[in-house]
């Protein structure tokens, strides 16, 4: 499990967070503003490991999504699960991440986050979760990768499962033919073999 070093580095560089899941951990980055616009760290190699975040990135991801839109909820099978750092550049997502660790005591449990392109947070996912999100507004979503994306270990859950009762928060949602022919919670644990 994650061990966080800090619960806040420095408060001129970034706060975390933690959340009801282990592992998964806000992270609000100071902004220093000024007439000119702003500027901030997204990520910096030594300031994660000081926290204890010790991973390394190696593919960067980004879309953009009108609003109302729902993704996911997507993840890698092993050997290829990723761990993610994501973040809304512009606009606003709530960020929903399911915990599908067979031993956690949280398995099965999600969290939503709003990520707010006004306050640059930044949530890390650590691997064997499921991560999907919906768009309150107009939204570029940008995310960090710590494996390649790789086809043949696609899985995913569908957004409206009932026995997962996930609120999106939409109204009217847009959704991809293949995030609605996603398997059920049920199934999944079925194919693992966790029922």
């Amino acid at each position: 499990m994650l061990q966080l070093k800090h619960w806040q580095y420095n408060k001129r560089s970034m706060v975390i967070k933690k959340t009801m899941i282990e592992g998964l951990i806000e992270i609000i980055p100071s902004v220093f503003s000024d007439e000119r616009g702003y500027f901030f760290e997204l990520y910096q190699n030594q300031k994660f490991k000081g926290l204890g975040l010790n991973m390394t990135f190696i593919q960067d991801n980004q879309s953009f999504s009108k609003k109302n839109v729902i993704r996911g909820l997507h993840f890698q099978n092993a050997p290829y699960s990723q761990g993610k750092l994501v973040m809304a550049v512009t606009g606003k997502v709530l960020d929903i991440v399911l915990d599908l660790r067979s031993g956690s005591p949280t398995f099965g449990k999600h969290e939503k986050i709003i990520l707010d392109s006004r306050i640059h947070n930044m949530l890390y996912i650590p691997e064997g979760f499921a991560h999907g999100f919906s768009t309150l507004e107009d939204s570029v979503f940008f995310y960090k990768c710590t494996t390649y994306y790789n086809k043949s270990a696609d899985g995913g859950i569908r957004w409206n499962d009932p026995e997962l009762n996930i609120d999106w928060e939409v109204n009217s949602p847009i959704i991809s033919e293949k995030d609605k022919s996603l398997p059920t919670f049920a199934e999944f644990k079925h194919k693992v073999g966790l029922t």
